[in-house]
């Protein structure tokens, strides 16, 4: 269904809070790509009999974050997935409302990868040339303008005729942040840069070049194989 184009690694972590003590069932929330495991582990963990099965909620690396750090409590969740570290401003928000006896559990590698019906045309893309078809403002001529490209070719005359269609993971999701940070950073043009906040590399497009997929990888990989045409990031956990 999928062809893999490029393969990134970035830490699998399951965050776990003191508060598990204090519940008769577990809640955990966090990372989709996480999702699957820690269904399977919680449903092993039901089946031995002592304890009741967790209750397990798919939020989003960043959904859950928020959520694990909101307070401590039975209110709040026990522990949390994430498809990446957790972030400054994250653990702050822990630290200030009284999550402070955080455990830190890897269990795992996750592939990032920008994938294709196999219906699809090939493409060798660089950075450079994804940022390009994501950004929300690119510079041309020397001016910073609206993203005006509606076709691959129009970015590099080497790539496919076809219209940019590229199927994204919403902010809350961890898959997004690692995009982010590897592609949309690395590949943002060094003359946007001179022309507004570096920040801005990050900015997505708001038209119909890029679509917003939502957290379940399984449909991503659907919609690609219904759209010929369409690309797509999303992770493959290891």
């Amino acid at each position: 269904m999928i062809k893999l184009k490029k393969i990134f690694i970035t830490a699998v972590a399951v965050m776990i809070s003191s508060q598990a003590i204090a519940r008769d069932q577990i809640k955990i929330v966090g990372s989709s790509t996480v999702y699957p495991y820690t269904t399977v582990v919680a449903e092993r963990f039901g089946k031995q009999g002592k304890f009741k099965t967790p209750v397990v909620e798919s939020t989003g690396t960043g959904g859950g974050f928020k959520s694990f750090c909101g307070g401590v409590g039975v209110q709040h969740p026990d522990m949390t997935g994430a498809s990446r570290a957790i972030k400054k401003d994250e653990m702050e928000l822990c630290v200030k409302n009284g999550v402070t006896e955080i455990i830190e559990l890897p269990i795992g590698n996750d592939g990032l990868t920008f994938a294709h019906s196999i219906k699809g045309q090939d493409a060798n893309f660089t950075k450079a040339q994804l940022w390009k078809a994501i950004a929300h403002d690119v510079v041309v001529d020397g001016k910073l303008v609206k993203n005006p490209y509606k076709n691959w070719n129009e970015i590099d005359k080497s790539l496919p005729a076809i219209k940019i269609e590229i199927l994204v993971a919403p902010p809350t999701s961890g898959t997004r942040d690692a995009w982010d940070d590897l592609i949309m950073s690395k590949g943002c043009d060094e003359a946007f840069k001179k022309l507004t906040d570096p920040k801005n590399c990050t900015k997505y497009r708001e038209d119909a070049a890029v679509i917003e997929a939502g957290e379940n990888d399984t449909l991503i990989v659907q919609k690609l194989g219904s759209s010929p045409n369409a690309f797509g990031y999303l992770d493959i956990a290891i």
